[in-house]
């Protein structure tokens, strides 16, 4: 979308669906540092578990594979965990980008 100015922009409209709406101004908010949560209504597909204890990683923290593993009482779930972060369409919204190797780094898992 274009604004009245002719600048590229994001315009919210009158027919603008509310939960399209609330999407846009809270995804605003984190960009300009005035959100570190957010409150959408979203339906995790796949592992409840795993998207719960990414949602639980603090605004600015990180979190291991292992530990989110071994927070869902499954040591040995380390690539089931890597691959419902990799399926992770939210990405902003629950946190994988907050996930990196017990080593500290970042690690192969896309």
């Amino acid at each position: 979308m274009f604004s009245e100015k002719g600048k590229k922009g994001n315009l919210l409209h009158a027919e603008t669906p509310p939960l399209l709406a609330e999407c846009y101004n809270q995804l605003d908010e984190y960009f300009k540092g005035d959100r570190r949560e957010f409150t959408l209504p979203y339906q995790f597909e796949g592992t409840d578990s795993v998207w719960n204890a990414l949602i639980d990683i603090p605004y600015a923290g990180t979190g291991s594979y292992k530990d989110i593993a071994v927070s869902i009482w499954n040591e040995k779930a380390i690539r089931a965990v890597g691959s419902a972060n990799g399926k992770n369409k939210l990405s902003i919204v629950i946190p994988c980008h907050r996930v990196i190797g017990s080593n500290g780094k970042l690690t192969g898992y896309a």
